[in-house]
């Protein structure tokens, strides 16, 4: 036989809901580009690649992306940036200014000596 039966109604128990993946995407003063702030995942995929589409559109020969505020970024989400450094063409680069150290190794072991991106680390 077992011990006593609980009380009813049980008490409730929190149960802690998953936080929304961020990013915010703001134009950097004095110099053309971005600072990016968040996560770039599924759920914010779509404003980084807006982000980066732009920077490409714009026109300039170097586009700064400041990247320290980043808390993650999907291999996805490096695919992305791989794909805006092809299309620039013409000497143009992406300069990605302290990016994640997950961000340089993704793009040396899956995009090796691609053109176009200059990481410049923290």
């Amino acid at each position: 036989m077992s011990g006593p039966e609980p009380a009813w109604p049980l008490p409730a128990v929190a149960v802690p809901t998953p936080a929304v993946p961020r990013l915010d995407v703001r134009p950097l003063a004095g110099r053309t580009g971005f600072r990016a702030a968040g996560e770039v995942s599924l759920p914010t995929r779509g404003i980084w690649e807006r982000a980066l589409e732009r920077a490409v559109r714009e026109g300039e020969d170097v586009y700064h992306l400041e990247l320290s505020a980043l808390t993650f970024v999907d291999v996805a989400g490096v695919g992305a940036l791989a794909e805006a450094a092809r299309s620039l063409g013409g000497g143009r680069r992406l300069v990605l200014d302290r990016p994640p150290d997950t961000v340089p190794r993704m793009l040396d072991l899956l995009w090796p000596g691609l053109p176009g991106i200059e990481v410049v680390p923290s």
